[in-house]
């Protein structure tokens, strides 16, 4: 592995799907005395190396909360800066995750988003297509109400049209209609940077994830931290709603008590 260890070295399980909230890029800059920009240019290689190490882990698909519908609401010039980094760190990756086998999915309200830009999307959408190593979802000018909003407006499109009738719309008709409705729900979780909110992102996909939060800024998300969420996870109970069994119960009390100090 390049700067972060393969996750498969922490032992156990590994999450099919995981989503992320890279939190903490201008903390990690002011405490350094640096401007807010070189703490998110540090946490574009974080997000290589997390993206690089997933892939040799044998994560199917992991999804990063980029750029959410709030963060158009920041100063004017740290908006237009983001925007700039997130199509240069496009192109410069780009080659290297096709090369890789990595499946690139842009999900979010792009309406928003510079011409030039969105046309880069499309291309690195359409190039990496038909490649089956890893998803990589990246999360930009999303927002888990937008994403319920269109979903909901997408399907009552379909009732108006006839091509659904309302009784049709259950759990797995509605989910499908989310911009990752073809996809697993997330089995994983990590947030970043100590706060202890999901903050707006896959609201209705999150609903039996395990979550995940520790204090690290994201530029220093590294090869122990993510050691330590993978034994985290492995160590989970997973329920999803059933009765607890009484041979599990030690173990899963063992394992909250453990989160709890890394959370």
């Amino acid at each position: 592995m390049r700067d972060m260890v393969e996750p498969a070295a922490s032992g156990g399980e590994v999450p099919a799907h995981l989503a992320v909230i890279m939190d903490g890029n201008g903390r990690w800059a002011n405490a350094r005395s640096l401007p807010r920009q070189a703490g998110h240019r540090a946490g574009v290689k974080a997000a290589r190396n997390l993206v690089e190490a997933c892939g040799d882990a044998g994560v199917r698909t992991l999804t990063l909360f980029a750029f959410s519908s709030e963060n158009w609401d920041r100063p004017r010039h740290e908006v237009a800066f983001l925007i700039e980094l997130f199509g240069r760190a496009l192109e410069r990756e780009l080659k290297r995750l096709h090369d890789n086998g990595i499946r690139l999915r842009f999900v979010g309200d792009l309406d928003r988003f510079p011409d030039g830009l969105r046309h880069r999307i499309s291309e690195a959408e359409r190039l990496t297509a038909e490649n089956d190593r890893m998803r990589l979802n990246i999360a930009v000018g999303y927002g888990g109400r937008w994403d319920i909003l269109q979903a909901a407006r997408r399907l009552a499109a379909s009732v108006e049209t006839g091509e659904l009738s309302a009784a049709d719309i259950d759990s797995e008709c509605f989910a499908g209609a989310l911009s990752l409705g073809d996809m697993p729900e997330p089995d994983l979780f990590i947030r970043t940077g100590g706060e202890r909110r999901i903050s707006n992102f896959l609201l209705w996909n999150l609903a039996y994830t395990e979550l995940y939060f520790c204090d690290t800024l994201w530029p220093d998300f590294d090869a122990t931290e993510l050691a330590t969420a993978l034994r985290w996870y492995a160590g989970r109970d997973r329920r999803f709603g059933r009765a607890e069994d009484d041979e599990s119960v030690g173990a899963t009390d063992d394992v909250d008590q453990v989160a709890g100090r890394h959370a």
